[in-house]
Formats: C-alpha cells, structure tokens, sequence
C-alpha cells in the first residue's frame, strides 16, 4: 500500500504542527494545561521586568549623584555587588559593560576561568571603581537591565533598594557609619561598648582531652568563618529530627542559593527588604542546633562595637531566652539594668529614643515562657512588671518602645508551630559551604597537610561530610578524628568512623581512655548523664541547673563531666551539642538494660511528631552493633539483651511501617535505621523480602543514596528500583553506581543527569554480572555527545533488553552511533522508547537499520518532529520488521492522511499494534 503525497512539506509541517498540539491537549488533563500555562506566563513576565522608560528613570537618578556619592553607594554595596557579578552570567555582563563603552582592559573570561568566579568577581569590581565614574555608572546600568534575564533576590534587592529608597539612602549609609549625635550619653556609650567588646571579643571553643593539640579561645575577628545566611520559610514543612532535615537538604540549598534564594550577609539584616518592601524592625534568624546562631549574634555584636556596622543603633541590649528563663514578671528596664547595670544612671534616658536602639534575644526555642506573637496582651511601659513573652512580644509588636529594632533567633522546629507573619524579614543560617569547611578544618588543626588528609577522609565518608555543615559538628568530627589519626600514626591500623554513631562512639571512647585515671567508675557516671540526657530528650530540654544533678546523681565534680556538658554564665548547664545529649540517652540502655525501660521510651517516641527522637532511635540502633559499641566494651559489658531487644523492635517497626501507601521519609528513617545497624541480616530478611525500593518523586539526598547503596548491597540481588524524579543528580548516583548492576529493573527518569554521567552507567552496566534488563533513563538531560558512550556500554552489556531514552535531547552528530549499535543483530534490545528525542526527518533513515535487529518488539517514535517525508520509511520498517508487535508513532508532524494510512498496515502484520 502505497502512501499518498498529500501536501507540500511545509503545509505538512504546519499542519501537522496544529494537529500535534491538538492531540497533545487531549491528552493532557486540566490541572497538567493549566500548570504549562502558568509557567509559560511567569516565564515571558520572567523575561520582560524593565522598561526602556525604567531604565532612562534608573539612569536619571543616578546621575544626579556625584563621584564621592557613587563611591558611598559602591562601598555600602561591595559584597553585594561581588556577590551577585560571580552568579551573574559573565557573557551577558561582559556584553552589556561592552556596550556602554567600558574598556575591557583584561581577559575577564579567562581571568574567571583561572581564579574561579568568586576571585574573578571581587578583581572585576575593583577594576570599575578604578576606571571612574562612567565605569561605576554603566555596572550599575547594566545590572539593572540583567534584570531581564536573572531574577535574583539579591540583584532585585540591591536595584530596589536604589530606586525605592531614593534620596534617604545615602544619608541611611552614612548615618549606619558614623552614627548619632551622642551629647551626654558619649560617656555611657563608651562604657558599654567596652562591656560588650569583652563578652564579645574571643570565641571560647571547648576542649576535649586526647586532642592533638589543645583549643585555645581566640579572636572572633580572626577565628570567625562566614555563615551562609539565606532568606526562606522552608522550616515551615518540617517533621523531621531538624538536624536530619537541614542536613539532608543542605546540599539542595547550595544550589538553591546561588538561584533562588537570597542570601544576607549579617550586614544586611536590617537593611532594606525588597520582599516586605519596607526597612525592617523585626527580624528572625532561623537555625539548626549548632548551625552557629549564638555565634552570628556574637559577631553581630562585636562588629557593632567596632563599627563595622549600623551605628544608627546608639546601644544594643544582648539577651539570652535560656538566661532569661529565671525571671518570672519583671519590667523591662529592671531586666536591662539585671545585665548591664553599669547603665543604672542613664537608663531613662537611653530609652527616651527607641529608634536608636536595638534588642536581641538569642534561642526563642530555649524559653520556657508562652511566647504568641499574635496575643492580644500587650504592655507599652518599660517600667511595669509583665511576664517575659509580654515584653519580647510587646517590643516586635511595637506597642513597647515604638520604632526600636528586635532581632531573635531559634531553632527551626519551634517557628513551624509559631506565627512570625509580624516579622518583616525571616532568615535561615545555612552553616558552612564547602569551602567555609576547608578553612575550618584548616584552623583547627593547624597543620596543613594533616587538616588535608582528615578532610579528604571525611568527603569519602558521605554522612559524615554532609553533617559538616554545622559548626559543632565540624569541632566533634575534627576532634575525634584528631584522635583516631594520632592512634593511626602510633599503631598503623586504621580506625575511622564510618557512620554517626560509630562517630560518637569514637568520640567518648577517646575521652573515657584519657580520663581513666581521674575517674574512679565512669560508668557510673555514664548512666547518670544517659537518665538526665534521656529526660531532656524526651521532654524537649535543653537546659539543667544543679536541682537536674542531684536528682539524676550526676557527679558535678568529675572533670570527665566537662568533655560533655558545659556551663553557661547562669549556672546552668547544657551538653556541648544536642546530637551528644541524644547519643547519651541511646547509650543509657546499654549500660543499663532494662526491658521495661526500654519498651516505656520506645512506646513513648511513638507520641512525637516533631522529630526529637530521629536521632536517639539511630543511635540505638548503631549501638547494637558489636563491632560499632566493641570500643566501649570495656564500659558496657555484655550488651547482647540491649542489641536483641533493638533488633526486634526494628524488625516490627519495618514490618508494620513498610507498606506501598508509606510516607517515603518515613521508609528512608527505618532504612537509616538499618544503615547505622550495620546489620546486612537484618536489611536481608526485611527489605530484601519485598524485591523492590521505590522512592519515586521524593527528593534523595547524596546521604540517602550512600544509604540507599548499603541497602541495595545487603539485598544483594533486588527486582525493582524507582528512582524517578528524585534529583539524585551527579553526586548521588556516584554514590550508588557500585551497586546498582544488582537490579533487575532500574528506573531512574527525571534526575537531571548529564552528558558526564554515562560515565557512571559504564561502569554499572558493563560488568559481566550486570542484572540491569529494564533500565529507563527518560527526561534527563543527556545530548547527543552521550550517544556514541552509550553505543559502547550497550555493546559490552548483555542484559538489557528494555532501554527508555525518551525526553533527552539525543538528536546530534552522534545518533548514528547509538542507533547502528541498537541495530546490530546480536544487539538483545526488545523494547526501545526514543518517544521526544527531537528525531526530524534527516534521522528517518537511520530507522531501516533497526530491520537487522531481529529481537525489537516494541519501538516508541511518538512526540518527534517526523513529518510526511519520513512516513514511507516508518512504512518499510513495519512492513518488513519480522518480530515487530508495536510501534508508536503519536503526535509527530505526520498528517492525517499519512497516520491512517500507516494505521491500515495493521491489515497486513496481523499481531502488531501501531498507534498514531
């Protein structure tokens, strides 16, 4: 049967165009239509935000402004501008600068290849300062016009702030510089500044015996590395341990950050917010235990008195919520002058002008005060007795000294149960980026070529890696390790951490081995930490005083006790980190089993749905691993009744928990569960008994894929694994490669894989004991540059049969080589899916080859721009194929005449399905 010419090529295109977009609508439900039109519509407002008459308005203004003006605006802007010039596309910069007649007087692109782009950002703004005013005038005028095309907070922050701000900017700087007329407060001024430059000066940083070398407290304006600060509500979601949570995440947010999120520097925190569109008075400053809240607060501070920063503010008041836990009803200024009585005599009058001064109160989350920013019960006297959340809350409110600032800070889980809808700008500490890790490693041992090796030990070991984004976690994992390289150095033998409780096994073993002599039965001791720590843990307590001690016959006098709690200038007394006060309640039920404990606490976890407990339940599991607890045997005795009990509980929780319909956070918890167990038995008999793991649409972590990979191992041979639309990415496939050869059938849609990443599926799918037969590698981003690898890997393979590339951009020089691989007779491919691959008709020729390759049954060609030229082709390769039994060739440029006739070819090849 032969096909009609019914048109010419270009009206077969166009029609065949209007055709594929109707029958593509039909298929599509409502919400799916509607969600392409929404992004279609953000993406042209994305793309058209400035005017010719904006720009021309923009420049105005700026040209009012002298060079001594423009060199304010330029320096109060600097990290801004840096910021935002190293996330820029430094094409589209070069080209706007180019065209303002700005002389390049360097290779910037190559200058940016060399240093990297943040060294390259810093010389770029350098250099236009250097060059004078025009040059200053057209980097300001071209990063308003980038606006077009990048959408950064940070960018449209800046340029807002210049254009709404307008003529009470530049006096804003310099008042921030210089600051207020004092008069007869100069002298009290001077008092307090002196007061907070001594609590402020040194980061105390806590030693721990057995250390290579002793901590010692240093300069903050040395010592102290930059915490990322980003604008967000995503703890808003959270039902995770939020430790677990932020850490999991932290490497999504690193890249979040350079796109989408706003990054503050602490410089920035009460600067002009372009989102609430107003100069804030309340802000809150979110954080993870440990991420380095106290600390910001601590530079902020500091810089204060130096005079970095916000001179406008006269005196800044310090408070901690955990300090101010001991006041009941007291009045504003009585709790003032209960901290800084060295104001006694001017208080009065320091409070006459509320817009000069600022309040800060660190650790919402350690208040035992009812604290609803919504209360209705407000006070406006700082000389009237109120409870304590009256006073925090009358002061953001502004009903108590109006036009004064307040700047809080708490842990995430406490603002996802608060209405902060009265805080006009809400941050997040990220902790450290990758390279602010580097240089902490770097200072804490001092040594370069030893901070170099435990680094590198500890980018391998992924948990441990990703936790140390927090600063507390960085001293743990920095100070074990300096314990076990020493050992290693002694003895030669190797005895690393490799999961987060055998991190803190390390850690107190190391500490009992230095302390033996001083500790008479430090057992004992242990048991008394483990019940108070468990009570705090179970009761979200953070905080004990010495009424705690006596009560859990803690020693207070045991100098072991200081390698784990420490004191605060209250008396009272918290563990070094929260993670340690939960390792310590785990730890508890192994020094002392108790079955009924034991089942009393694990009942208890049950009633949490805030995540407390995430982390103890890891730690008891990793504790009943024999090899993970054997460097505390000599501490805990036979902890085999402990491991048994852990074991089974596990075991019932999988049983129960593990269903189709589960929550796939929660799967990941009972399989970390298995991970820190280290119990490949039990992994065995539980997950592998089901033959499949499907995590498909939830966002995987590099950490959960180093979890993922231990499971798959232990499973040993597993039928089923979705990983689809989980944005594993580069990293994390890297971290399963090595074992996914043991599944069967392997889904990984959606990821975000690349060119570079074929690299990976050779190695997983070219060793002679693959398994892999259904492997989907659809909608990700490979380009033709991965064909002719990918030809190689399929030659090599012999197990594939099932291959789906659809949806990547396969099209290219290189097609030729996948496809003459996949027609090769011994090629055992059956079903083949190339559905939007952006084939045209130059490609329809490479299809006939595809006769050779006898095993094909199943071939998908549909949403390909395959007109009426290539229709004859397609008509041979089904009339000849001998094992065809179905081909899809929907919504493709193909006429309508041409679909029907390929459709009567089912006349002919009784058996095969063609679908059009």
């Amino acid at each position: 049967m032969a096909l009609r010419k019914v048109c010419s090529k270009d009206e077969c295109s166009h029609k065949g165009s209007t055709r594929r977009l109707q029958k593509q609508s039909y298929r599509l439900k409502f919400e799916e239509i509607f969600k392409l039109w929404r992004t279609e519509a953000m993406e042209q407002n994305r793309l058209r935000v400035i005017s010719d008459d904006d720009i021309k308005q923009f420049r105005q203004r700026l040209l009012q402004y002298d060079m001594s003006t423009l060199r304010i605006l330029y320096k109060h802007f600097w990290s801004d501008l840096e910021y935002i010039v190293e996330i820029l596309e430094t094409r589209n910069l070069l080209s706007e600068l180019s065209s303002r007649n700005v002389p390049m007087k360097k290779d910037y692109l190559l200058l940016e290849t060399e240093l990297g782009s943040s060294a390259f950002s810093g010389d770029l703004i350098r250099d236009i300062l250097d060059m004078g005013r025009d040059a200053v005038l057209a980097l300001w005028e071209s990063l308003f016009v980038l606006q077009n095309n990048c959408q950064h907070p940070n960018l449209i922050g800046v340029m807002t702030e210049i254009t709404e701000r307008g003529d009470t900017l530049v006096p804003q700087i310099i008042l921030d510089e210089n600051g207020h007329q004092l008069y007869q407060l100069s002298g009290i001024h001077k008092t307090h500044k002196k007061h907070l430059l001594e609590s402020t000066q040194n980061l105390e940083e806590h030693s721990a015996p057995g250390l290579v070398q002793q901590r010692q407290s240093g300069s903050i304006s040395t010592c102290y590395l930059d915490l990322i600060v980003v604008s967000t509500l995503q703890f808003r979601n959270r039902t995770q341990h939020e430790i677990i949570e932020t850490g999991g995440r932290h490497e999504h947010y690193l890249r979040k950050a350079q796109s989408t999120l706003e990054r503050i520097s602490p410089n920035r925190l009460f600067r002009w917010c372009h989102r609430s569109g107003c100069t804030p008075h309340a802000v809150m400053v979110s954080g993870v235990p440990g991420v380095g809240k106290t600390t910001l607060m601590q530079k902020f501070v500091y810089d204060w008195v130096m005079k970095k920063h916000y001179q406008r503010f006269n005196f800044i008041f310090f408070f901690k919520f955990r300090e101010l836990n001991r006041y009941d009803r007291i009045s504003l200024e009585d709790m003032i002058l209960d901290q800084y009585p060295h104001l006694q005599s001017q208080c009065q009058n320091i409070l006459q002008d509320p817009e000069k001064l600022l309040f800060i109160f660190d650790g919402l989350d350690e208040s035992v005060h009812n604290i609803d920013f919504q209360s209705q019960h407000l006070c406006s006297n700082s000389k009237i007795e109120e409870s304590l959340g009256v006073i925090v809350v009358s002061l953001v409110r502004q009903s108590l000294l109006r036009g004064s600032s307040i700047l809080l800070t708490s842990r995430p889980t406490k603002l996802a149960s608060v209405d902060i809808s009265v805080f006009q700008r809400v941050s997040e500490i990220m902790g450290f980026f990758p390279k602010e890790r580097q240089a902490y490693f770097e200072q804490f041992f001092k040594d370069k070529e030893l901070s170099s090796r435990v680094l590198q030990h500890v980018r391998q070991n992924d948990t441990l890696y990703t936790f140390c984004y927090i600063p507390s976690y960085c001293w743990i994992i920095c100070t074990v390790l300096s314990m076990s390289f020493t050992a290693q150095m002694k003895d030669g033998q190797e005895n690393t951490p490799k999961t987060v409780t055998q991190l803190f096994v390390s850690y107190v073993a190391n500490i009992l081995a230095n302390h033996s002599p001083d500790t008479e039965h430090p057992e004992d001791l242990m048991i008394s930490i483990g019940k108070m720590a468990q009570h705090g843990v179970m009761n979200h307590i953070l905080s004990f005083d010495i009424k705690d001690f006596k009560t859990f016959r803690v020693d207070i006098t045991s100098k072991l006790l200081s390698s784990f709690i420490i004191e605060s200038h209250t008396n009272t007394y918290s563990f070094l980190h929260l993670t340690i006060q939960e390792f310590f309640s785990a730890l508890l039920h192994f020094l002392s089993f108790s079955e009924k404990d034991m089942e009393l606490t694990l009942s208890r976890i049950k009633s949490f749905e805030d995540g407390r407990c995430e982390m103890f339940i890891r730690f008891l599991c990793g504790l009943s691993d024999g090899t993970t607890g054997s460097l505390l045997r000599s501490y805990l005795g036979s902890t085999t009744s402990s491991s048994e009990h852990v074991i089974r509980w596990v075991k019932k929780e999988i049983e129960t928990k593990w269903k189709p319909e589960t929550d796939p956070s929660e799967k990941m918890n009972l399989l970390t569960y298995l991970f820190e167990s280290r119990n490949k038995h039990l992994v065995c008999s539980t997950i592998g008994s089901h033959g499949q793991l499907d995590f498909s649409e939830f966002h995987l972590t590099p950490v959960d894929c180093t979890v993922l990979a231990y499971i798959l191992e232990s499973c040993k041979e597993t039928e089923f694994f979705n990983i689809d639309r989980c944005f594993i990415q580069s990293e994390g496939l890297e971290r399963l490669r090595g074992i996914l050869h043991t599944v069967q059938k392997l889904r990984l849609s959606n990821n975000d894989l690349k060119d570079n990443d074929m690299l990976s599926f050779h190695k997983i799918l070219a060793r002679n004991n693959c398994r892999v037969q259904k492997l989907s590698l659809r909608n990700n981003s490979f380009t033709s540059e991965s064909c002719s690898l990918l030809a190689s890997i399929l030659l090599e393979n012999k197990s594939v049969t099932d291959l789906d590339l659809s949806r990547n951009n396969l099209a290219g020089p290189d097609f030729s080589n996948l496809m003459t691989t996949i027609s090769n007779k011994e090629c055992i491919i059956s079903h083949l899916s190339l559905q939007q691959i952006k084939l045209t008709d130059e490609y329809a020729p490479l299809l006939t080859s595809l006769l050779q390759n006898s095993n094909l049954k199943h071939l998908d060609l549909s949403h390909n721009y395959l007109t009426d030229v290539s229709a004859e082709i397609i008509q041979d390769l089904i009339i000849n194929s001998q094992n065809l039994k179905e081909i899809r060739i929907e919504v493709t440029e193909l006429s309508k005449e041409s679909e029907e006739c390929l459709k009567q070819l089912e006349a002919l090849k009784p058996g095969l399905r063609i679908y059009v």
